[in-house]
């Protein structure tokens, strides 16, 4: 393998890197096996997207600008550019040859890549990402796109081993970036941009505005799918609701009951382990923030059904859920991504019109729909800038500085996400068709 050589900070000074744990990270640690002739053509596809792009590319040996085909060279950088910084373009190269977008995280991961923006950098590839493959080549894709793994479906036992994966990590590192409110979802801020101090306000403000969108009011028995660290069922049980959560994490549930007991509304509120397929009876509200995008295509079906058979005659759904257009969600839709690989096993961010197609064949019907992607931007920005503050604190944890690179890459691309408009967020307000609809309340 060939190391990387610069320091641990993004644009960092020229140094030689530490070795990547194997047995933690063998894909990291490893090229993958890719012919001469494979990563000649993807360097040739990654050189001519990236000179179509506003962005600068730097070889370590010193700063150039991947010049337009027939275009004269111009070093000069423009501000506000963002820079992309090659360590190792062999490596870089050979990897998105060998796997795609994959191959693009694990280089960044192994330190093959820097940017001085990361964000930004990022934003601008999301913004422009048809210029980086010609279209008649779109349909190649998979050629180098790997299908997602039969075991990563989220089955009953699957979904437990997917959630475990990732929100069992650990409450301590969750709490290093997140508010006190341990609120793991977009904030919905008074202004934009917003600052530190309001993220907490703004948590409260979101989970406010869906409570009210699901009638939620003391008497009401509402059912949480997703508990998180239980800040919504302590607002919700505050209002005098009855609240029964249901988790997969056994971190978050072992959290969620110690903050809901010093809370003071333990008796309003019972907290499960279990999947929502496994949940009986029936509730004038179901709530559930950023949920659906655990639980993969294939059980939307599963998962609307269960929210209309769990709804009580007049009840009222409010889900929270990031989306993405249709065609790029039919386009992703079996493939293993980086964020599927390393972040969220399992699952799929639906579009607007599959969550309002599922809805509709399970018997519910959207009354709003209202989206405030800028505010996930901003939110996903005030936890980066956390994380990455405490390089220490996250070491002590006894996570390396590989997690580290994969985390920070991981918020940095959701943040791009938002701000280049590749994806919202969006609250719906959902009620029952016919009968046993709002106006049987």
């Amino acid at each position: 393998m060939t190391l990387s050589t610069s320091s641990d900070a993004p644009g960092g000074t020229t140094g030689r890197r530490p070795p990547v744990d194997p047995e933690r990270w063998p894909d990291v640690v490893r090229l993958p096996r890719a012919s001469a002739p494979r990563t000649a053509v993807a360097r040739g596809l990654v050189e001519r997207g990236l000179a179509r792009m506003p962005l600068r590319v730097r070889h370590e040996a010193g700063p150039r600008r991947v010049p337009r085909p027939g275009a004269p060279r111009d070093d000069t950088p423009r501000e506000g550019t963002p820079t992309l910084t090659l360590h190792d373009p062999e490596a870089f190269h050979r990897r998105i040859g060998a796997d795609g977008l994959i191959g693009f995280g694990e280089s960044y991961m192994a330190g093959e890549w820097d940017s001085d923006d990361l964000v930004g950098l990022l934003t601008v590839i999301a913004t422009h990402v048809d210029a980086l493959i010609p279209a008649p080549l779109r349909l190649l894709r998979g050629a180098w796109a790997h299908r997602r793994p039969l075991s990563d479906r989220s089955t009953l036992e699957g979904a437990r081993a997917n959630i475990h994966r990732h929100y069992d990590l650990s409450n301590d590192l969750f709490a290093l970036f997140l508010d006190p409110s341990l609120t793991y979802s977009s904030a919905l801020f008074d202004t934009l941009p917003a600052t530190p101090d309001a993220l907490t306000a703004a948590q409260h403000r979101k989970i406010d505005r869906l409570l009210d969108a699901a009638g939620v009011r003391r008497g009401t028995r509402l059912l949480e799918i997703g508990t998180g660290w239980g800040e919504l069922a302590i607002r919700a049980a505050a209002r005098g609701a009855d609240v029964l959560t249901v988790t997969l994490s056994e971190e978050q549930r072992d959290l969620a009951l110690r903050r809901i007991a010093d809370a003071g509304p333990a008796g309003r509120v019972t907290v499960e382990l279990c999947d929502y397929r496994e949940v009986e009876g029936r509730y004038d509200a179901v709530v559930s923030v950023e949920m659906i995008e655990a639980v993969g295509a294939d059980f939307w079906p599963s998962y609307f059904t269960a929210l209309r058979r769990l709804l009580a005659p007049g009840g009222i759904v409010a889900l929270q859920a990031i989306t993405m257009p249709h065609d790029r969600m039919l386009a992703t839709a079996r493939t293993h991504t980086w964020i599927s690989k390393y972040v969220f096993p399992g699952g799929l961010i639906p579009s607007r019109h599959a969550i309002a197609r599922e809805s509709a064949a399970a018997g519910l019907d959207i009354t709003h729909d209202i989206g405030f992607g800028d505010h996930y931007a901003e939110t996903l920005r005030l936890w980066r800038e956390r994380f990455v503050e405490q390089p220490g604190a996250v070491d002590a944890l006894g996570f390396d500085r590989t997690f580290r690179r994969m985390w920070e890459l991981y918020l940095a691309y959701s943040e791009a996400g938002f701000r280049s408009r590749y994806l919202d967020v969006r609250q719906f307000r959902m009620v029952a068709s016919g009968p046993d609809g709002e106006a049987s309340r």
